[in-house]
């Protein structure tokens, strides 16, 4: 019970009592004066009534008594009346029962005991004593008057106590009203949100609870962001190159072996290879600092080509390489685009050395296909970037295998996108305190290809997103997905979602109410990567909104590899991360990664969100991740993906 209905109950409480007091001494003090005008009726009426029938009396007339009497008795005003001689011989007796009005309640008759009393007149005649009157007023006359008395009373109580009640609640609202913050802002600190009240109270301690209230959430608003802060310092000094801010050479080859080796589901496209002719050279002209300014550029422009592609993997491989791997596929437009790009860094070069020299890089591009290894696309862009250098030309293209598709084969994969003609691969994901009880199992799109054999994603997707048939893709997923959650009501499925169906609000509309359909929408986790999750955040926050008003769970893929924080948890709050696999796959090997891991570990568990690790290979990797404290981990470890 509140705190309002608690003051609300104690004050009706007093009202109770105090009406119930008053109602007594009121009925009592009722009860006093109506027997005092009873004994005074009484007294009137025999006094009147011997004045009348003295000489009757003395005659002993008992005709004449009895006619008199009769007549005021009939009047309903009396109990009693005896008239007796001067012996005390009843010359006359009248009386009846105590007649009360069916109006009066019996349990108040029972509660209210009125006797009336017999008030008696001695009577004479020619002085002489002729007799006594005793007359006994009616009983049922005083009820009547005291209950209705205490009738209205009692209304009168129960208008003007709810009408108190009403007022006094408003009051009450009104006076306690910060309470009902501190309330919403200490159901808000357990989900990890942080609001402060703007409007504090004048009443000195609830003013003293208000602030106090806002200092704790500050307070632990900074905890929270220091705590970010640090590991996103860590995470500049173990996996970003210092002077361009890009990954270094260790995090950019562990990203380009999780996408290309392991993952498989970048489709085609291109690496790109962009390299200083001679630093030494370059220092030698410029001077350092403007060698340094020049080196930012180019890694700035880079940055910016990459920005055309929804999940790049870029980085400083050394202190004069750099590569991005771009899901650009059309050569047309990845020409033009370089050509940009080396415009723009000839006019920075002049403008450094006020010359008109062009600026000394070479860029190398390989065509990434999905046959294709990390080394073996690294090694072709070098050999191109070498082939410029000899040639003495900007770019050289090495297209060794073809980056698109036939038209036949993009015909075949729209058709199979387009009619659903998909299956589904799972992959489970495992806590690691028990590698037996499975938390979801993330599923994987395959089609057929013209072979009728199984395609990895890597084969097909490119093909699917020059189409723009991503939004199908999922929807098709998650048809099959809910359509075996409902069929299996002990099945748990995880789906990743691409960056289209994110901003498509129809597609999240419809999966918001396909999902309630489930018996036990808890069945079903919907994920989103971190990158996605970053470039969308006000359409992802609404959409985990909804997906948790639906009783859906929701998941960051690929956690911890985004440079731009952490900070984005406290607004979306996922259920749970996985955390990428580039930060898992020497995590038996390397302190700085576990030391990294344990941090985003640390950072979810403060906000109540678990942590799963990607990829998890070998034994050795789950031992560390269980003194990490990780949640579950998903991985070969436990098996290739098989058919659902």
């Amino acid at each position: 019970m509140s705190i309002v209905n608690q003051l609300m109950a104690a004050v009706l409480a007093v009202l109770i009592g105090l009406a119930s007091g008053t109602v007594y001494l009121m009925s009592d003090s009722s009860k006093e004066m109506l027997i005092h005008q009873l004994e005074s009726h009484g007294q009137d009426t025999a006094t009147h009534l011997g004045l009348y029938l003295a000489p009757y009396m003395a005659a002993r007339d008992t005709a004449a008594i009895e006619t008199t009497v009769n007549a005021i008795f009939d009047s309903g005003f009396y109990q009693q009346i005896r008239v007796v001689d001067a012996e005390n011989k009843p010359l006359f007796v009248k009386s009846t029962n105590a007649q009360i009005s069916d109006s009066v309640p019996d349990w108040f008759i029972h509660l209210v005991e009125i006797t009336p009393p017999e008030m008696t007149r001695e009577i004479t005649n020619q002085w002489q004593k002729a007799g006594s009157i005793f007359v006994q007023s009616r009983a049922g006359y005083a009820y009547e008057q005291l209950w209705r008395g205490t009738e209205q009373t009692f209304v009168w109580f129960v208008v003007l106590s709810l009408v108190s009640m009403v007022f006094i609640s408003l009051l009450m609202r009104y006076i306690l009203n910060p309470l009902k913050g501190v309330e919403e802002q200490a159901q808000a600190l357990s989900r990890q949100k942080y609001i402060e009240q703007s409007l504090i109270p004048g009443t000195r301690e609830l003013r003293q609870v208000v602030l106090a209230m806002n200092m704790m959430v500050r307070r632990v608003r900074t905890m929270f962001d220091e705590q970010a802060k640090n590991i996103e310092e860590i995470r500049r000094t173990a996996y970003q190159d210092d002077l361009t801010g890009l990954a270094n050479q260790r995090a950019t080859f562990s990203q380009l072996n999780e996408r290309i080796d392991y993952r498989r589901d970048f489709g085609h496209g291109h690496l790109i290879l962009l390299q200083l002719a001679d630093l030494q050279q370059l220092n030698n002209q410029l001077g350092i600092e403007k060698a340094n300014n020049f080196i930012r550029a180019c890694a700035s422009q880079l940055n910016e080509l990459a920005r055309l592609t929804e999940n790049p993997v870029i980085g400083r491989i050394s202190i004069s390489e750099f590569i991005l791997l771009t899901d650009i596929t059309n050569s047309d437009q990845l020409e033009k685009e370089l050509e940009k790009l080396l415009t723009s860094l000839t006019k920075v070069y002049q403008q450094l050395n006020n010359s008109t020299e062009h600026a000394p890089v070479f860029i190398g591009v390989a065509a990434y296909i999905e046959a294709s290894s990390s080394k073996e696309l690294l090694a072709n862009a070098r050999q191109a970037n070498t082939k410029a250098r000899l040639d003495n030309t900007p770019i050289h293209y090495n297209n060794t295998g073809n980056t698109v598709k036939k038209n036949s084969w993009h015909q075949h994969v729209s058709n199979r996108i387009v009619s659903g003609d998909i299956f589904l691969q799972a992959q489970p994901v495992k806590h690691i305190s028990d590698n037996q009880d499975i938390i979801h199992n993330e599923v994987y799109a395959r089609i057929l290809n013209q072979d009728n054999l199984p395609c990895m994603a890597g084969e097909f997707i490119s093909v699917v997103k020059q189409l723009n048939l991503m939004t199908a893709l999922d929807r098709s997923v998650l048809n099959f997905a809910i359509k075996r959650l409902a069929q299996e009501p002990g099945l748990t499925l995880g789906v990743n979602l691409s960056n289209e169906s994110v901003r498509d609000s129809a597609f999240c509309d419809w999966l918001i109410s396909t999902a309630t359909t489930l018996p036990r929408p808890e069945q079903l986790s919907i994920e989103i990567n971190e990158t996605s999750v970053l470039n969308n955040l006000n359409q992802v926050t609404l959409f985990r909104d909804q997906l948790k008003q639906a009783g859906v769970r929701f998941g960051v893929d690929n956690f911890g590899i985004t440079p731009a924080g952490f900070s984005y948890l406290y607004t979306v709050h996922p259920d749970y991360i996985k955390i990428d696999g580039s930060l898992i796959r020497e995590l038996d090997n390397s302190a700085e990664d576990r030391f990294f891991v344990r941090s985003l570990v640390t950072v979810a568990h403060s906000l109540d969100i678990k942590a799963y690790a990607e990829h998890v290979e070998r034994d050795t990797q789950l031992s560390a991740l269980r003194q990490l404290e990780v949640d579950g981990a998903q991985g070969w470890v436990y098996g290739k993906p098989e058919q659902l």
